[in-house]
């Protein structure tokens, strides 16, 4: 794969062998960022686990304390009472039948996190094989799926990411923005990978983070030392 002038100056910058500690990391994985733009920092976890296998899921949702960087937008499935107590808390789209309608006769999208009241969840539940695939059904586990959807609203405005497994039993986050400073992005990550050690499954075996990698959106991948990360990390 060809990559810009830019990507391979950037990639100059990283020893490809080496496994960073985490505060090094991300400092480099700021310096290589590049772009006109204030460039995402994602995190690539791969873990020791099987996913095909139910007892062996990792999956969750974590409040970064520095937030995303990201403007949320929130689309609630509510009624009543917790209809109005989602709109006070600052969603942008609120319904309940309505809002069923609008996604799927006018395949309306506008959001970038579903959250449904439990008594809303039979609705909801008509939109799986749209909001699945997109990774936006509500989910108990995920914390979207709540009779509280006023606190579920301001915490996904304040930063909440949810993080799961791919079929590769590899999770991928973003913990911010470049412009954060790599302070404030290690504070973000840790948070999100002490959440993803204390997930860490009763039946999952031998090293549980088995690799650790850092990138911005344009930038080159900077390999983070599993064995430094948490007191859980290597735990058999």
């Amino acid at each position: 794969m060809k990559h810009g002038k830019k990507y391979n100056e950037s990639a100059k910058l990283v020893e490809r062998a080496t496994l960073y500690d985490t505060d090094a990391a991300l400092e480099l994985a700021v310096k290589t960022a590049s772009a006109k733009f204030d460039e995402t920092v994602e995190v690539h976890v791969r873990l020791g686990v099987d996913s095909r296998h139910a007892d062996q899921q990792v999956r969750g949702a974590v409040v970064l304390p520095n937030g995303t960087g990201r403007t949320v937008r929130v689309a609630v499935f509510a009624k009543g009472p917790d209809a109005d107590a989602a709109v006070a808390a600052g969603a942008e789209v609120v319904g309940a039948e309505d809002l069923v309608a609008r996604i799927q006769g006018e395949g309306f999208m506008d959001f970038d996190v579903c959250i449904a009241a439990p008594n809303m969840m039979g609705l909801v539940g008509r939109l799986g094989k749209v909001l699945g695939p997109r990774g936006l059904m509500p989910s108990p586990k995920a914390g979207t799926v709540t009779p509280d959807v006023a606190k579920a609203v301001t915490e996904a405005k304040a930063g909440k990411i949810e993080y799961r497994l791919d079929k590769t039993n590899i999770i991928h986050c973003p913990i911010g923005k470049v412009s954060f400073g790599a302070e404030k992005l290690a504070e973000n990550f840790n948070t999100l990978l002490d959440a993803i050690i204390k997930a860490k499954p009763a039946a999952a075996k031998g090293q549980y983070i088995r690799s650790c990698v850092l990138a911005t959106t344009m930038g080159p991948g900077v390999k983070v030392n599993p064995n430094k990360i948490g007191s859980a990390a290597t735990e058999a």
